[in-house]
């Protein structure tokens, strides 16, 4: 699996650079290169805190699913597709930065498994840093 790899100044990019280690063609991560983002590598859409507020009918009570040491989870649709969601947004005053921010949302990208929601995008818009899942009901 591609590994983020961050050095540097927290300049708000994050590296994503991966070399191929030889060793089963398992990635490691390279520790020489600047601090940058290359989109095209990310699959997760930008959304505008706009968008998100629209979805969430302003990020009501109503819609909260649930809140823990990260932040408060939302139910919302995407006005553009319809498409229903969980939007997860983390805590301003928390500890992580927009460098972890960024590698999280890269990660949580490239990563696919039955047993994990997809991430479908984020929002880093002001001091806003946002994460949407695809909706998975309780099953009980």
């Amino acid at each position: 699996m591609p590994v983020a790899h961050a050095t540097g100044p927290d300049d708000g990019k994050v590296q994503n650079d991966v070399q191929m280690s030889g060793v089963n063609g398992k990635p490691k991560p390279s520790a020489d290169r600047a601090n940058t983002i290359d989109n095209k590598n990310i699959a997760a859409k930008n959304f505008t805190f706009r968008e998100l507020a629209a979805a969430t009918k302003n990020f009501r009570q109503e819609c909260l699913l649930g809140e823990g040491g990260f932040g408060r989870v939302y139910k919302g649709t995407l006005q553009s597709s319809g498409q229903i969601v969980a939007v997860k947004q983390l805590d301003r005053n928390g500890m992580q930065g927009n460098k972890e921010f960024l590698v999280e949302v890269l990660v949580l990208s490239l990563l696919h498994h039955p047993n994990l929601v997809n991430l479908i995008g984020c929002c880093a818009d002001g001091d806003q840093r946002l994460l949407v899942y695809e909706y998975m009901p309780r099953v009980l």
